[in-house]
């Protein structure tokens, strides 16, 4: 030991405390180099703040961080030409853990540990910078060769074992300006922190936004520029795509990007992308999601969940702040009130973006082709909810083919004069839509309709139930009424008027289709909506479609076919020949079996029929009879 070497004794409590840090604190060994890396940052910024401020400095080389490795002596060595310390500031910044107050910091680390373990530590966010220690994870000791920017200041080594001591002594005179930490790395994990290409790929994953030249034995590893943190002016559309293939690996052009600079209520810049494709392939990446989360260049959390709503996790990006406190190991987040101010802001940017990209048709069908699936999950986001529902689109009747796409702004743009209500239906194609009983009174008024093919869009309709003074109503529960204000657009119906027999015997083949039909139906009744089809079904509650009912059926694992009411068109003319054969014998077994055979095909286009023998052989029954009355006619047409 050296005449000017002396050597202090850790505290009982730093003791236990290093014993914390090194063993329970980090959850990966690979994040000491972050930590020393960002230390070195941040001596990089002190100096360049000072001289910028007129401080002398004994020194003025380019700025820049080193890293060497050394295989054969197992050592790593982290080295910067920033602002240094003195002898007093090693004793205060590392020579004792946290100068805020070593034993306070012994207390309420012990005092969390008993509240609830690693859970507990979160209390102790932002208050200690001790990052400095979690190079003991991998270090059987480490070496700090110092010399402060103050020009008189002498440079000092602070040696420990992290164990119960450290010493502190003077170094050669010649040693230039900033911090060299060199690691004497443990020998099991000597071969891994000795890797060259390992070590690029931490400093990649963890710095590589580091504003300092990264040297891994003289070769700069962060070569790519932190966008974000640039002038929107200065960055040309070339760096954008750039930045977006290196941050997905996807070569595509993005549908767009959102460069943020946000001042208050939290102080954050990001760099946002719309990639051009869904991402999720085959439902194997659906939770891989979320913005990379930078604090001053330094990522601390790859994939963050809680920057922006699920239904736009489709936006990958990465945001960097100045203000977000975090815990000991920067691992955890300390305030939520601030990443909840941050959603909420670039939940609102995303949304406007959106909203800008709307006014390019085509763009905006390329978009929701991509992600309007996931996109219409947002219906739950209350606080957005005026500018989600301007972003939707749908399939619409007034669209030429099923790749159209109409917002509920241009249905109501559209809608007929006195027109209060936004149509819409469940199909599972525009074919389907098409042969819908339920929209015949519609095709028949030249009422447009918004096509509904997949099961979030019922979520959709039912969490916003309205817009823009339009109620969003479904068209099987729209009032007959409603609709009879709007005359025909392919003129009045030819049906004849029921003669005056017919109308005295309808009441009596609803009753008779009533008893053969049973419990199965709630009630019969004549139709007021029917023009093509001769019957349909009708929830009974006026409240819950079709659809919606299935659903709600799958989840409870019901598989019970729901009652409803069974409403008939009495100008249809199977129904006027039924009205004939109910006249000469109610109790004929061919009216048993057309009704339920009507009834069954009505079960079958609503999608509840999960037994269709029962109606085939019926049918076949059925074919069978009227192609022998079809043969036996034509044959005395052509004796006649």
């Amino acid at each position: 030991m050296s005449a000017t070497e002396t050597t202090f004794e850790f505290k009982a409590e730093i003791k236990q405390l290093l014993e914390i840090l090194v063993h329970s604190l980090y959850t990966n060994k690979e994040i000491f180099l972050r930590e020393l890396v960002s230390n070195a940052s941040d001596a990089l910024d002190k100096q360049r703040f000072a001289a910028a401020s007129g401080a002398e400095s004994s020194e003025d080389a380019a700025p820049a961080i080193r890293i060497d490795l050394d295989a054969e002596a197992k050592t790593l060595a982290v080295t910067d030409n920033g602002i240094g310390m003195t002898r007093e500031e090693l004793v205060q910044n590392i020579g004792t853990i946290a100068h805020s107050g070593s034993a306070e910091f012994a207390r309420r680390v012990a005092q969390a540990k008993s509240d609830g373990g690693a859970a507990g530590l979160d209390s102790l966010i932002g208050r200690f910078g001790v990052g400095f220690y979690s190079v003991y994870m991998v270090a059987d000791s480490v070496e700090v060769t110092t010399r402060s920017a103050q020009t008189d200041a002498p440079a000092q080594v602070w040696t420990s074992d992290g164990k119960g001591s450290y010493t502190l002594a003077g170094a050669p005179a010649d040693t230039p300006r900033g911090t060299r930490i060199l690691v004497r790395l443990k020998p099991d994990l000597a071969p891994q922190f000795t890797d060259l290409e390992l070590v690029k790929e931490i400093i990649k994953r963890h710095s590589n936004f580091i504003s300092f030249p990264i040297l891994v034995n003289g070769e700069r590893v962060n070569t790519v520029p932190a966008l974000w943190r640039e002038p929107k002016f200065q960055v040309t559309p070339e760096q954008y795509k750039e930045f977006y293939s290196f941050l997905t690996y996807d070569d595509a052009e993005p549908l767009t990007n959102m460069h943020i600079s946000v001042d208050a209520p939290v102080q954050f810049n990001a760099l946002l992308f719309v990639p051009p494709h869904d991402t999720d392939l085959m439902g194997l990446n659906r939770e891989d999601w979320g913005q990379d989360l930078y604090v001053r260049r330094v990522l601390i959390e790859r994939s963050n969940k809680d920057l922006l709503p699920r239904y736009l996790s489709f936006v990958r990006g990465v945001v960097d702040t100045e203000d977000l406190p975090l815990n000991i190991s920067r691992e955890t987040l300390q305030d939520n009130l601030l990443i909840r101010k941050m959603h909420s802001t670039l939940t609102k940017q995303v949304l406007g973006e959106l909203e800008k990209m709307a006014a390019d048709a085509d763009k905006y069908a390329a978009f929701w082709r991509a992600h309007g699936q996931i996109f219409k999950t947002g219906y739950s986001d209350y606080v957005n909810r005026e500018k989600f529902a301007a972003l939707l689109r749908f399939n619409s009747s007034a669209d030429t083919d099923a790749q159209g796409l109409t917002s509920l702004d241009t249905y109501i743009d559209r809608a007929k004069t006195g027109q209060k209500a936004v149509y819409y239906a469940f199909a599972p194609s525009r074919e389907a839509a098409g042969l819908s009983p339920h929209l015949e009174i519609f095709r028949r008024k030249g009422l447009e309709v918004l096509y509904l093919y997949e099961p979030v869009d019922e979520f959709v309709m039912e969490s916003l139930r309205e817009y823009k003074e339009f109620k969003l109503t479904a068209a099987e529960h729209a009032p007959a009424a409603d609709l009879e204000q709007f005359p025909d657009e392919a003129g009045k119906r030819t049906a004849e008027e029921l003669s005056g027999k017919d109308a005295e015997a309808l009441p009596g083949l609803l009753a008779r289709i009533k008893d053969i039909l049973g419990e199965q139906v709630t009630e019969v009744k004549a139709s007021e909506r029917l023009s093509e089809s001769p019957v349909c079904l009708a929830n009974p509650d006026g409240r819950v479609t079709s659809s919606m009912d299935k659903i709600m059926r799958v989840m409870s694992r019901d598989t019970s076919i729901p009652k409803k009411i069974l409403e008939v068109n009495t100008d249809h003319p199977l129904v006027r020949n039924l009205l004939g054969v109910f006249h000469e014998n109610p109790e004929d077994p061919f009216l048993e079996q057309a009704i339920r055979q009507l009834f069954e095909s009505a079960l079958l286009l609503d999608g509840y029929l999960a037994d269709p023998h029962a109606l085939v052989g019926r049918m076949q029954d059925l074919l069978t009879k009227a192609s022998g009355w079809y043969a036996k006619t034509r044959e005395q047409n052509k004796n006649s």
